[in-house]
């Protein structure tokens, strides 16, 4: 298990790590609870994707894919990525689809590591079942949706992952502590 004081004084001398944790995963994975959790224990900085996108849009993601459709959302949503090379020290709560475009991928690898929260396709419906604002599960909200979806971006989700984190009947401390010990692990193959 992690030495929690050894990561508080890594954090105190500005030590811990100096590049941006992209979070990637399913829809109800955990990515925006992780990220405003991982971000005070590590003292860094915080972007929830779809918020940005919202308050740069002015609508909501379910009014940007219905005025516009789907292509444009993930449109400007890779813009946002690609802007974010502009920042570092900074933890990125992505939206679902992020990792469908492999341009997106090259502009996360190219400013940081990607953490991959993975959720059973019954917990993802227990956390999303009562949101409204997830288009693409407008009309779907089932377990069978869920995992066939899920089914259809698993290649692409593993695949661009530096690690992967099961967010599975875990508290928001393990699955941040679990991130932090795999992020200083993968460093540690590095030196």
């Amino acid at each position: 298990m992690i030495d929690i004081n050894n990561i508080r004084d890594m954090i105190n001398s500005k030590k811990v790590f100096n590049y941006n944790i992209m979070l990637i995963g399913f829809m109800g994975a955990g990515k925006t609870t992780v990220s405003k959790h991982l971000s005070k224990m590590l003292g860094m900085n915080c972007i929830e994707m779809d918020e940005h996108l919202k308050s740069e849009q002015g609508m909501s993601i379910s009014d940007i894919f219905e005025k516009y459709g789907e292509d444009h959302f993930r449109d400007i949503e890779s813009k946002a990525i690609e802007d974010l090379k502009k920042k570092s020290g900074t933890i990125v709560s992505c939206g679902g689809g992020i990792a469908l475009r492999r341009r997106n991928i090259d502009a996360m690898r190219s400013q940081g590591k990607i953490v991959l929260l993975t959720a059973t396709s019954q917990t993802t419906l227990d956390r999303v079942k009562e949101s409204d604002e997830r288009p693409i599960l407008n009309g779907n909200m089932n377990v069978e949706f869920i995992e066939s979806l899920m089914e259809a971006r698993k290649e692409k989700y593993l695949a661009s992952a530096d690690i992967h984190v099961d967010t599975n009947k875990k508290s928001v401390e393990e699955v941040c502590e679990e991130i932090v010990e795999k992020l200083i692990d993968l460093e540690k193959l590095f030196l």
